[in-house]
Formats: C-alpha cells, structure tokens, sequence
C-alpha cells in the first residue's frame, strides 16, 4: 500500500475535503492538516500584496511525490499533498496537506517536515504583485 495517497501540482483551487478523504484510515488516531494561503502582506514587499502568481518546473508532480515518500520513511504515516499554480488571490489555498498516523507525534511531525521539504525544495516559483503593481519574482519553493 501506497502511503503516499495524493501528490499533486493542479491549476484547479484545492479542496480539503478531498485530501482528508484521501488520508482516511481506520488504523488513524490522529489526522493533521496544513493550509498554505496566499495573504495580504509580505515583510520585504513595500505595498500591499494583491495576489501570487505560481509557476512550477515540468517535474515538479514527480519531485512533490517523491518529497512526500521521503519524509513518510517507515512510519506509518498517510500523506494527501497539493501545491497549486496559476494565479491565486489574498485567502487562495496554495498548499494543503493531510497527514494521517497512529499517534499524533507522527502526524504533526510528518507534516511540517513536509512543508518546510516543499517551501526548500520543491521547483515551484511565484511573481508576487502588489497593489501599486509591483511584481517580484520569489525563489524556489512556495
């Protein structure tokens, strides 16, 4: 059994409810989630933030996959992961993951080392535009 259920790089809006249903097990005790929105401000920007722009490498589906097997390891952890591209306005969902696990240790743990594995890793890039219309491109990861 696959324990990586959903690795996805979608230009659709991503759904909570489809990656929970994904994770869903009866051997879980604990259920985990992360949601990664766009927001209305960034520390280095001089306006406020109007929307985030993603683009992402051709591999970046395999790399994701991969990402997720890796910090799965040998728990007995259940990842549901998506990043999403396209244009995304302030409140969008960028990033969801669920993890299900055992114990609630595995689960958080598993889950933010996911995170910060894709915000390092991951070959997705964003413009990010500004209400004055200001638009920087940000480096590698979400």
């Amino acid at each position: 059994m696959t324990r990586v259920r959903v690795a996805r790089i979608s230009a659709d809006p991503l759904d909570l409810a489809v990656h929970l249903d994904a994770v869903d097990d009866p051997t879980a005790g604990a259920v985990t989630t992360f949601i990664g929105r766009v927001r209305d401000h960034d520390p280095d920007a001089a306006a406020a933030v109007r929307a985030l722009e993603y683009t992402s490498h051709p591999d970046a589906e395999t790399v994701l996959a991969a990402l997720a097997a890796e910090v799965v390891g040998d728990t007995d952890a259940l990842v549901a992961v998506s990043h999403r591209v396209g244009s995304l306005g302030v409140g969008d969902a960028a990033v969801i993951i669920a993890v299900a696990a055992a114990h609630r240790g595995t689960a958080f743990e598993v889950c933010r080392q996911l995170i910060e594995r894709i915000k390092s890793e991951l070959p997705v890039w964003k413009r990010q535009i500004e209400v004055d219309g200001t638009a920087t491109w940000l480096g590698l990861g979400g």
